[in-house]
């Protein structure tokens, strides 16, 4: 099981839970949730008018092994207007326009959206069961 928490966060309510939503899939083989501001395909949406996300920007795949990844997808733009990172404990790493990396089993963490021009952002929290 997959389980993600997504707040959207701008200064003006820094540290506001009020907005979290909440997801999770079975880490089942092919199982595919998404971040993003398309509703239509996004189990986790974030503002309209918050276009440093695209319409589908995270996506959480679980792999044959029952592992799952994230991949920020490639959207219409060459350079994004956002940047990826993903924290695990003491560890944080960015995640590369396009990238993809592991998730730890039996682990949670952080992955975090920034806004290249505003102080806002897309925290995602995730707990992947073992």
């Amino acid at each position: 099981m997959l389980e993600l928490t997504m707040a959207a966060v701008s200064a003006a309510d820094e540290g506001a839970t009020a907005g979290m939503l909440m997801a999770d899939a079975p880490s089942e083989p092919g199982a595919v949730l998404r971040v993003g501001r398309d509703k239509s395909v996004c189990r986790l949406a974030t503002p309209d008018d918050w276009l440093f996300v695209s319409r589908v920007h995270l996506e959480f795949l679980c792999g044959p092994d029952g592992g799952w990844q994230v991949t920020w997808l490639r959207g219409s733009q060459a350079d994004p207007s956002s940047e990826v990172r993903l924290t695990v404990g003491e560890y944080a790493q960015p995640i590369a326009y396009g990238g993809t990396v592991p998730l730890p089993r039996g682990g949670s963490g952080e992955i975090v959206v920034l806004d290249r021009t505003a102080p806002r952002s897309v925290n995602v929290g995730f707990y992947h069961e073992a």
